[in-house]
């Protein structure tokens, strides 16, 4: 998915505490100065606030929910759906709900399901230009002067059907590929691509329907062999 912002659901410990906190295990080995140094980063260490319990459960619920969509899974990507905009909801911030819900949306866009992203459109009069942008990308509607608003995986490919073999995270090529099928530009290493992605990820259900995709432009060019080897495949994959 490159995936939507979810910096809001993060939190970290001050750069380097995690490394101190290791060496605390040696610290009677130290000079008496050095301890006492030591003991005053921990306790900067130890006052970091906690984050919240909203963010960490919105975070956890929306992978979860993404996790389980990808994997055909609809029951518990509902629910874990649900888990997550409530806890979003807690903060009266449209901004953060409508990544929850972008995030979903990408995740259908990447399974080639043609579902508007309604949820996101209702909250689109209260976000900020990056999530807009980010929702007219994934209906294949961008325009090109907020491509540089996208997600640093996506800018390229906005522009470039070629780039998507560069971007590393799978979910975010996965979503780029199915951005580049409802455009109309995905072409065959596309294809490729993608179904490659979605089988080293385990992921069915978009593995299923690029599958289909590929199929059915193997039946057209009349493959009868690759298309018979594309079915048995697909019944080894199984019904989401």
């Amino acid at each position: 998915m490159m995936r939507p912002p979810t910096a809001e659901y993060r939190s970290h410990p001050p750069r380097g505490c995690s490394g101190r906190l290791g060496a605390a295990r040696r610290w009677p080995e130290l000079p008496r100065l050095a301890a006492s140094v030591l003991l005053a980063v921990l306790a900067a260490c130890s006052s970091t606030p906690p984050a919240p319990d909203w963010q960490m459960n919105a975070k956890s619920a929306s992978e979860r929910s993404t996790a389980a969509y990808l994997a055909g899974n609809a029951r518990i990507d509902a629910t874990e759906l649900a888990r997550a905009r409530a806890e979003v909801a807690r903060t009266g911030r449209a901004d953060l709900l409508a990544r929850v819900e972008l995030a979903h949306c990408a995740a259908q866009v990447a399974s080639l399901v043609p579902a508007a992203c309604s949820a996101f459109e209702a909250l689109r009069p209260d976000v900020p230009a990056a999530e807009r942008a980010y929702a007219d990308y994934l209906a294949g509607k961008l325009a090109a002067a907020d491509a540089a608003l996208l997600p640093e995986a996506h800018r390229a490919v906005a522009n470039n059907p070629a780039a998507l073999q560069g971007i590393a995270d799978p979910l975010s090529r996965q979503v780029a590929a199915g951005v580049l099928f409802a455009s109309n530009r995905a072409d065959p290493q596309v294809i490729t691509t993608a179904i490659e992605t979605a089988s080293a990820q385990g992921w069915r259900r978009p593995l299923l329907a690029w599958l289909t995709v590929q199929l059915k432009r193997t039946e057209a060019a009349g493959a009868s062999d690759e298309a018979e080897r594309l079915r048995r495949r697909i019944v080894i994959v199984g019904a989401p």
